[in-house]
């Protein structure tokens, strides 16, 4: 495993993740002071790939580079706010999910386990035969 390009890969779908944000934070600001522009912005973002930030934002900085602008900017201070405590965020939701996992896990193969060994107990354990009241003697 190449942890290195693994590291890359990440940070590329980080870095997409986060100029996702921000363009719907910017969306958000135009909704409530410029409507027409954001009615632009939203338009181009429909039909332009948002799944690969940085080839959206070469695209938008060739039709309106001040959005595009607006959009680094905010995509900047995003990463700078979450970054501090990221690494541990998803260090510590990949422990949790993990354990919660085996915990599912494990409940499930023991309890197929004990439903089939029941299931075999019933099916080997002999009948008790009543004692007749007729042959016993006091």
């Amino acid at each position: 495993m190449d942890l290195k390009k693994s590291a890359k890969d990440a940070a590329q779908v980080l870095t997409s993740y986060l100029t996702f944000q921000a363009v719907k934070t910017v969306l958000n600001q135009l909704r409530e002071t410029n409507p027409a522009h954001a009615y632009w912005l939203n338009s181009f973002s429909t039909k332009e790939a948002l799944q690969d930030g940085e080839a959206y934002l070469r695209d938008l900085l060739q039709e309106r580079p001040e959005f595009a602008i607006r959009i680094m900017t905010v995509r900047q201070a995003i990463a700078e706010e979450i970054c501090e405590f990221l690494p541990e965020m998803v260090l510590t939701g990949i422990q949790q999910a993990n354990m919660e996992y085996r915990r599912q896990h494990l409940e499930r193969i023991t309890q197929l386990g004990s439903v089939q060994h029941a299931a075999d107990e019933e099916v080997d354990l002999p009948q008790e035969s009543a004692a007749d009241p007729e042959t016993t003697s006091e």
